[in-house]
């Protein structure tokens, strides 16, 4: 194949040795009669496969990110070892879309250099292997985490608009190594087949606004107000979870509800604990050694108090947030100790913020004895009823005849023909469309989803209208005064006419260029063909 013009050959030569792993010009490239046969091809469309795979599991990996620190707590309760697995996650993602991108733009440079894409047998192996290890991320994100799938179908509304217009782009790019494929073939078939796929993704691309829905495409004036933030277990990125230091934090973060979780010691003290085992965010390891397996319920308030509940947090640095701490707020936490709930509910109280709680562990077989002592503590504390937002649903009948006043959040959706209307729901994030978000709130209806902790979640929740988010990044989400994106319905379809037709133009451009540029090299090739011909009959003679 001759290079085309403006492709020199030493830069085929460079462009030949990483992909074919040889370093051999591309005048030993013509002599050998080298050329891209089917089998090569078929490699090629492996290799865009895989490009592709790797990019759809990169979009994932970064959409998890909002729940990862989940998947680290599993593992620490699973392996007792803690480690910032979203850190693995993204080198290694990384690594693998980086090589598959690097071959992917290797070859398609080579194509509309005119050269042959003869893939080494290394890049073969390491293709299947990166196939196989996304496949398997893939596999394991189902099996173990399913609840994902159903955040990225959310992402897909936040994020539809741009990745639309990322997907003209890339395939208008690819059109000139298409076009240099097409005008190059010999095989009639194959160029009609090839440019038929092509017109056809470029068309459903180019229609794909018509299935793309977002709750952020939405006039100014139609904006919901700003959701309310929820401290989940208090400010956990700026201070150690469940402790009076993450309450005071949440506060400065603006915060209207500090969520906790309450467990009861043996000798019937309710405190802040949200693990039924007490390694992770204590020291009780090195205090009590013999009975760090043993549930938080089994150590009265006397033991509780021994242990260190901020120490953890300086060590294992739950949040990348814990290296940005001033040396005091490190002091501080050094310093804090598991809090009761009675000093939880003083602190509220003197901050003027709610308190959402759960009641652990539901499977208990004295949980209606921690119902009562619980329930007890707070009608003594001298909190304000409505300030206590009431999450566990056992003996919930129970604690409105001796609590009246007291908030009640369901962790479900309501049903038809229900005795009492239910006022308030808490559910995750992934529960709720944007269509039932929006009638929850024709109906007066509050809907807190949790954990929320991307701006970009953030932002699309708060278009649909959402009344409150629990989030672990409080300090992040207060500084923001607006969406991300908004966009008008007639803004985003003139974004969406625009980029269609400038992509149009720049393929038909493509196709004309390139269809000129195999024209002025067919005359080169002939004469090149004539003298190659009266060499070899005088080489025969």
């Amino acid at each position: 194949m001759a290079d085309p013009p403006g492709c020199c050959s030493t830069c085929a030569t460079c462009l030949l040795c990483p992909y074919s792993c040889q370093w051999i010009t591309a005048k030993k490239e013509k002599r050998k009669g080298l050329r891209t046969t089917k089998y090569d091809c078929s490699w090629f469309l492996f290799l865009f496969c895989v490009f592709l795979f790797t990019l759809a599991w990169l979009y994932f990996a970064i959409i998890i990110l909002n729940d990862f620190h989940n998947f680290n707590e599993f593992i620490f309760r699973q392996r007792k070892l803690w480690l910032d697995w979203s850190l693995v996650l993204l080198i290694a993602t990384a690594v693998l879309i980086s090589y598959s991108s690097v071959l992917l733009v290797l070859a398609l440079c080579l194509q509309l250099c005119g050269q042959p894409l003869k893939l080494h047998w290394v890049h073969k192996i390491l293709l299947i292997l990166t196939a196989l290890v996304v496949a398997a991320a893939f596999t394991g994100l189902g099996i173990k985490w399913a609840e994902e799938w159903k955040s990225a179908r959310i992402s897909l509304q936040a994020t539809g608009p741009f990745l639309h217009i990322g997907a003209v782009g890339g395939m208008t790019l690819l059109a000139w190594p298409l076009a240099s494929f097409i005008y190059r073939t010999r095989n009639t078939g194959l160029r009609v087949f090839v440019l038929l796929v092509y017109c056809a993704a470029m068309i459903a691309l180019y229609l794909a606004p018509l299935g793309i829905t977002s709750p952020c495409i939405m006039e100014e004036n139609q904006l919901p107000p700003k959701p309310a933030l929820v401290g989940h277990r208090g400010a956990p990125m700026l201070a150690p979870e469940n402790t009076l230091m993450s309450l005071h934090k949440a506060v400065d973060c603006d915060v209207q509800v500090f969520e906790t979780d309450v467990m009861v010691s043996a000798d019937g003290v309710p405190f802040l604990m949200h693990d039924e085992e007490l390694i992770r965010t204590t020291n009780v390891q090195a205090v009590f050694p013999e009975r760090a397996a043993l549930n938080s319920t089994a150590f009265n308030w006397t033991d509780l108090q021994q242990l260190d509940a901020g120490s953890w947090f300086l060590e294992r640095r739950p949040f990348p947030t814990v290296q940005s701490l001033s040396p005091g707020d490190r002091q501080e936490a050094a310093e804090q100790r598991i809090p009761s709930l009675e000093q939880a509910l003083e602190a509220a109280k003197h901050s003027n913020i709610s308190i959402m709680f759960d009641l652990r562990p539901e499977n208990h077989s004295d949980y209606q004895n921690f119902v009562n002592v619980t329930l007890g503590v707070i009608l003594q504390s001298g909190i304000p009823l409505q300030q206590v937002l009431w999450l566990p649903d056992g003996f919930r009948e129970d604690v409105k005849q001796q609590a009246p006043g007291v908030q009640h959040i369901y962790g479900r959706k309501r049903v038809k023909n229900e005795k009492e209307p239910v006022l308030h729901v808490n559910l995750p994030y992934q529960d709720m469309s944007s269509e039932e978000i929006r009638q929850y709130r024709q109906d007066n209806i509050s809907v807190n989803l949790y954990v929320v902790n991307q701006p970009w979640l953030f932002s699309m929740l708060w278009c649909s209208g959402v009344t409150s988010v629990t989030t672990n990044a409080c300090q992040v989400l207060k500084k923001m005064k607006h969406p991300i994106w908004l966009l008008p319905s007639s803004t985003y379809f003139m974004i969406w006419i625009v980029v269609d037709c400038v992509s149009f133009l720049i393929i038909i451009w493509a196709f004309v260029l390139m269809k000129k540029c195999s024209h002025r090299r067919q005359p080169a090739e002939s004469e090149t063909d004539v003298l190659l011909t009266k060499i070899n009959s005088l080489m025969q003679e």
